[in-house]
């Protein structure tokens, strides 16, 4: 330590090299400062968690913000007890997945590509056919490049279910309805 550090800083050096040693406490000393104890962090157990549902219309949102809003639910870093290597997001229903809206020139430009893994079959489409033939897997692959890229990932996608219309067969698990409004200005 530096002389201009505080005396607290000194005190809990010699509380650390006392308890180290096994000796008595330097007169002087609180009695709180021995018994110091740090605080541990809370990491949750992958059976600990209980996943809530939860169903978000999305008619006239921008893509790109109910996906990061949808991914940090997946994920569970809207709450206290987020642990990033345990599944503690809770599942999500989307609901009006045909009616989002996209900025800018996208519904033209923006492209998705697929494989097959045979030489030259390189599949594209855009997302205005995309939007027409399978608007559900829009969100989904969305939310899946917002994911971690691991098993951990793969399992949080799973609880992920994306409908077209207003209608959805999950009502038995689903008990609150959240409404959530974009933040950021759609300017």
């Amino acid at each position: 330590l530096f002389p201009w550090e505080c005396q607290r800083n000194c005190r809990r050096l010699v509380v650390r090299r006392i308890a180290a040693t096994g000796r008595y406490a330097a007169p002087g000393l609180d009695s709180e400062m021995i018994a110091m104890k740090r605080t541990s962090t809370f990491f949750a157990k992958p059976g600990e968690v209980v996943a809530k549902w939860q169903v978000i219309d999305v008619d006239g949102r921008i893509l790109g913000r109910v996906a990061r809003d949808i991914s940090m639910v997946l994920q569970g870093k809207d709450k206290p007890t987020y642990t990033p290597h345990a599944l503690t997001g809770d599942f999500v229903v989307v609901l009006n997945a045909a009616k989002i809206k996209v900025t800018g020139r996208k519904i033209e430009q923006k492209m998705y590509y697929r494989h097959s893994g045979y030489v030259g079959n390189l599949k594209t489409t855009s997302l205005r056919r995309m939007m027409e033939t399978h608007p559900e897997r829009v969100i989904q692959l969305a939310v899946k490049g917002m994911l971690p890229k691991n098993n951990l990932g793969r399992q949080m996608l799973s609880r992920l279910k994306v409908y077209a219309g207003d209608k959805h067969p999950h009502q038995a698990q689903v008990r609150v309805e959240v409404a959530q409004e974009d933040t950021a200005n759609e300017g």
